[in-house]
């Protein structure tokens, strides 16, 4: 069963230039770690979205997948 795309880090990332490797080493991660919050197979803490958040400059919203449709 395929894991449910709930964050979209690896989007925000290429928006922003930077690299997986760039976010590992700014938060202090193994980059297989970074790696697995970008394909969604495991998902990155709260607080763990808003260091990302903060390092973008951008609302920790971005990083989220909206689970509302737009109408």
């Amino acid at each position: 069963m395929a894991s449910k795309a709930i964050n979209r880090l690896k989007a925000v990332l290429a928006e922003h230039g930077k690299t997986n490797k760039w976010l590992a080493e700014k938060l202090d991660k193994n980059e297989t770690t970074v790696s697995r919050w970008c394909t969604n197979e495991v998902q990155p803490s709260l607080e763990t979205l808003i260091q990302i958040s903060e390092l973008l400059y951008i609302d920790v919203k971005e990083l989220i997948i909206s689970n509302k449709e737009n109408n």
